[in-house]
């Protein structure tokens, strides 16, 4: 995989950044923002299959690239 978009790379870090703040929630601010995350995580899945069709990659391929790019370019948000 060449390089990855910087758009597939803001949308997996937004998506991790909802994902953070899952911790410490419960009942309904959990559900709420559970469902926040799985938007954000359905843009990324979508962003990815349209850059892999646009280009000819393999989705996972693809996929596997942003994940790289963005957890080898900052520390976990759930720590933070």
């Amino acid at each position: 995989m060449a390089e990855v978009p910087d758009e597939l790379i803001r949308r997996e870090r937004t998506a991790e950044e909802e994902r953070a703040k899952l911790a410490g929630l419960t009942g309904d601010a959990y559900d709420a923002q559970l469902r926040r995350w799985r938007e954000a995580s359905d843009a990324v899945q979508a962003a990815v299959t349209a850059h892999a069709a646009a280009t000819g990659s393999d989705p996972h391929d693809v996929e596997q690239a942003v994940q790289k790019a963005v957890r080898c370019s900052q520390e976990d948000p759930a720590v933070e």
